[in-house]
């Protein structure tokens, strides 16, 4: 890593398996000496202070971010979870603190943030966000001027920039452009180039260009070839010609077929590159106009430390040397060797395969080694710009090269070859110095002038004619330091090609088009008579008879053409409101409650010096608004309660009124989730399965149901889902609620049985008292209950399941399972053995548990007639019922002794038990009387006297 304006400062980064042993070895002599400096991290990469020299970024393999201030001795962490390639330093002149940092961080939640900070203080409570809301991965891009970021909501994504570090603004591409993806291309000379691919392309890509503030585009080319690389990167066939501003190389591929295209005056106009008439040997060629151009490959090397395909230098104007082919097309595998001195306007083919390019001297000596997979021990060198190659032999031994360098300096002559000479040998470094074969410096004479011109041979290219020096093909010397290659430059008049058409306003997907071929979109709702733009009037009180043409951006030129001025002057109608539109801040339509939220209010068409605004947010508050749109005011406001908020704003003038709505969702997060439904089922029966969310009251939650190993859910509004289950076994139900940007789930196994019994169980009433009625709580009292049975009646646990139903009084279903579909080979107990093992075991009180507050909980059968159960506690209600049973059996006994003593020879029985009387009138079933008793239900003795006897002693 070379300090790019101070290059006698290098840090190498040592190659080591082990974090323990990484190392940064330091230079300050432009590599003479180097100091071993060991690390606690794993450095992954560096990067320079565009303008102290000792302070240093280091983003490591973990995902941190260190900074040091004295080339690498010391190290502090800045901030972790930072994205990679996504950090950068100030810029100069428009960042205020030259120690600011800009990064793309993760926060804890998962989602990523726009963030800055001092090198001094980054801490979590020192960082600033500079972007309300989260961003995408990978998306925050710091160039010069401007900062760009992309938000998604849904699947809708919206780009965003910054202008000069102001507040953020949605990129405004044409109305029907839908882009899929966005890339930026170039920042120079405040304006921004971006090719966007849009709906229907897969492959290409469309170039725009932007104004000053990079916020309106218009389109300057379409289908630009485009090519994925892995980890998701896109390569775009577009190359901006260094060392002349405003040239650009763009490969467009229509019908299947790929050309090469070049501009001079930043995508306004477009040509195909001129063939040359002779080929490497002097021999005529072919290829002539319009069917046959240059095409050149505009890709960059996977390898860092070689060319590219074409290759440009900012201190070699107009020296382009690239691979490609002559032919109605671009051909993948024909990589001929061809260059130009003039920026592009004549070409010459210089070798026929593919080779590295290295610039040495300002473009004096070209350095040329062949791409191939074989070792090498030649070079060719050229220091007449190309027409004529040496070779020369920089090693006795054939090595397989795997890069080139040449030394910091643009004026230096030195480089050097590294590469191996066998796959598992070491690298070969070789160093290769030019310095001796030039015996001066060169003087004044030693240069030619030549101008710059475009294909058609025009001198006033970006409204100024540029002329530029170049050493004559003659003169055997060193530029050295001191050498400038822009000689002088004349500002043009403007003429029409100096414009473009409005923003608004389309281009005709011609190379070349003249102003008045500038079309209006089928969708504008201009007046194509005045040329004025749909929101001239939103302030002005005047409007100019002009189409209001712009001019190129960069362009010098002056006097002349002047599309930009008007005739006349026209007096403004009042307009009514249109295209209102209510904005939230970051999107937000659903929050939280107590959180803030941002309306801001923007009007499309229409007067806004005489409109009203009313404003209605919802909850109650309601606001009069003059020239809201014309000061940018925000409406800030925070929901405290839940719910959906109808959010309205009506603007109205004389002339009219127009209205917009918005709504907004205030959720409170999803806490818990419980998945409620009976764990067992016959099968092709109806079962209700019910989603229990905290909050009860959230609105508009959605819900995702999976029914065993389906990958597809099902979804409800609702919290409960109707199903049946065909099938006999164990399934897994999984149910997810979603609300805001909340997602819980919960998932339970339901047990599918042919055949099985049911008996309803009921709980003493003071169980009731302590029943809060949740989820958590109904099921431990079913396993409770389960286990207590097993326990009592030796029945497997596995054949048992007690569910306990919702309010109250507390109830409950004990379900007896017939088989165990996983127990294949074990004795089964018959269902009729268990409900009565079950139902002996509930008659004799054996199923109870001991609650809190000194009570006993008795199980019993909801059929039962035992209603006088009570627990332990109730001892006083016992004592009264035995008492008075013990007196009804004493009066009984009292009145047959009186019969006996006072009707003599009449018989009066007693029947306690089951004894048949064979002259009783009026029988009584004594079995059920026996069972009762048995059972705990003691209504009292029962008496039978025999008819006739009673009759008898009636008359008498």
């Amino acid at each position: 890593f070379i300090c790019p304006f101070f290059s006698v400062q290098v840090v190498l980064v040592s190659s080591s398996l082990g974090d323990r042993d990484q190392s940064l070895f330091i230079s300050t002599d432009e590599g003479a000496n180097f100091l071993k400096q060991p690390v606690t991290f794993s450095v992954e990469t560096l990067v320079f202070h565009p303008k102290d020299e000792e302070k240093l970024l280091a983003y490591s393999k973990e995902g941190k971010l260190y900074v040091s201030t004295d080339l690498g001795k010391k190290w502090t962490l800045l901030q972790e979870r930072v994205t990679k390639e996504r950090f950068y330093w100030s810029v100069t002149r428009v960042d205020s603190d030259s120690d600011l940092v800009h990064m793309e961080i993760q926060d804890n939640s998962g989602g990523f943030l726009y963030i800055t900070c001092q090198i001094q203080n980054c801490s979590d409570k020192t960082v600033t966000a500079q972007f309300l809301g989260s961003i995408d991965q990978n998306s925050l891009a710091v160039q010069d001027d401007y900062v760009f970021l992309k938000v998604t909501t849904g699947n809708q994504t919206k780009y965003y920039v910054s202008y000069r570090r102001n507040e953020f603004v949605q990129m405004r591409l044409p109305k029907y452009a839908l882009p899929k993806d966005l890339q930026i291309i170039s920042t120079d000379d405040s304006q921004v180039f971006v090719a966007v691919q849009e709906w229907y392309q897969s492959d290409t890509y469309n170039l725009y260009q932007s104004d000053p503030q990079g916020v309106h585009y218009s389109i300057v080319l379409e289908n630009v070839r485009s090519t994925k690389q892995p980890e998701e990167n896109v390569l775009i066939d577009i190359l901006e010609v260094r060392g002349v501003k405003g040239v650009f190389l763009a490969n467009q591929k229509v019908d299947g077929k790929v050309r090469t295209l070049i501009t001079y005056n930043k995508g306004r106009d477009w040509d195909y590159l001129i063939p040359p008439s002779l080929d490497m040997n002097g021999k005529p060629t072919t290829c002539k106009p319009p069917d046959c151009h240059l095409h050149l490959h505009l890709r960059w090397a996977d390898n860092p430390y070689v060319s590219g395909t074409v290759h440009t230098k900012d201190s070699a104007p107009g020296l382009i040397m690239g691979a490609g082919n002559l032919g109605l097309q671009l051909v993948e595998y024909k990589e001929e060797m061809y260059i130009t001195s003039d920026c592009g306007k004549t070409w010459r083919q210089v070798f026929e395969e593919e080779h590295h390019i290295l610039y040495l001297d300002h473009g004096g000596v070209i350095v040329a080694i062949k791409d191939t997979s074989i070792p090498l021990k030649i070079l060719k060198f050229s220091v007449d710009e190309g027409q004529t190659w040496t070779t020369h032999n920089f090693t006795s031994t054939s090595v397989f090269v795997d890069g080139l360098l040449s030394e910091p300096g643009d004026e230096t002559l030195v480089m050097t070859i590294f590469g191996h000479i066998s796959f598992r040998s070491d690298w070969e470094l070789v160093k290769v110095d030019f310095r001796p074969s030039f015996p001066r410096q060169c003087t004044e004479e030693d240069y030619d002038s030549w101008e710059l011109t475009n294909l058609q041979g025009e001198r006033c290219i970006m409204g100024q004619q540029r002329q530029f020096r170049k050493r004559k093909t003659t003169s055997w010397c060193i530029k050295g330091k001191s050498f400038t290659s822009a000689l002088s430059s004349t500002v043009c008049q403007c003429a029409e090609s100096d414009f473009l058409c409005p923003h608004w306003m389309g281009k005709p997907n011609s190379s070349m088009y003249d102003l008045i071929a500038c079309f209006f979109p089928f969708w504008a709702t201009f007046d194509p008579h005045l040329c004025r733009p749909p929101d001239y009037h939103l302030l002005a009180s005047i409007y100019l008879y002009s189409c209001r043409y712009r001019k190129v951006l960069s362009n010098m030129c002056e006097g002349g053409v002047d599309k930009l001025k008007s005739s006349s002057q026209h007096q403004c109608p009042l307009t009514a409101p249109k295209g209102l539109q209510i904005i939230v801040k970051g999107d937000r339509l659903m929050v939280n409650p107590r959180d803030d939220i941002t309306f801001v209010i923007k009007q499309e068409q229409g007067d806004i010096v005489n409109t009203k605004y009313q404003v209605d947010l919802g909850d109650g508050f309601k606001a009069i608004y003059m020239n809201l749109t014309l000061t940018n005011e925000v409406i800030q406001h925070r929901y405290e309660k839940p719910g959906i908020y109808r959010v309205s704003v009506k603007a109205e003038n004389v002339a009219g009124q127009d209205e917009s709505v918005v709504y907004i969702q205030v959720k409170p997060p999803l806490q818990a989730l419980h998945l409620e439904m009976v764990p067992v089922v016959h099968s092709n029966q109806e079962v209700n399965l019910t989603a229990v969310i905290m909050p009860s009251n959230t609105n508009l939650t959605v819900y995702y149901w999976w029914i065993g190993d389906n990958l597809q859910p099902l979804l409800s509004l609702e919290n409960y889902l109707v199903t049946r289950f065909p099938e006999m076994g164990e399934v897994r139900v999984t149910v997810q609620a979603s609300c805001g940007n909340s997602m819980i789930q919960d998932t339970k196994m339901i047990r599918v049985f042919d055949q099985f019994e049911v008996l309803p169980l009921r709980f003493s009433k003071n169980l009731d008292l302590y029943n809060p009625n949740i989820p958590q709580w109904r099921e431990d009292v079913g396993q409770v209950v389960t286990r207590i049975i097993t326990k009592e009646t030796s029945i497997p646990e596995r054949l048992l399941v007690t569910v306990v139903k919702p309010g109250l009084p507390t109830t409950a279903d004990l379900y007896v399972l017939s088989q165990d579909y996983r127990a294949s080979g074990v004795k089964s107990v018959t269902p009729d053995k268990m409900i009565a093992s079950i139902k002996q075991a509930v008659d004799g009180h054996s199923v109870s548990f001991f609650l809190r507050g000194g009570f006993w909980v008795f199980v019993t059968l909801a059929d039962s007639e035992a209603d006088n159960l009570r627990s332990v506690g109730s001892g006083g209600y016992w004592a009264i019922i035995v008492l008075f049973i013990i007196c009804l059996v004493v009066v009984a006994a009292f009145i047959l002794y009186k019969f006996k003593r006072k009707l003599p020879g009449r018989n009066v029985y007693a029947q306690m038990y089951n004894e048949k009387e064979q002259e009783m009138t009026s029988p009584v079933n004594h079995s059920e009387d026996t069972q009762n008793i048995i059972q705990g239900n003691h209504s009292g003795v029962v008496l039978s006297i025999n008819s006739r006897e009673m009759h008898s002693y009636l008359v008498s």
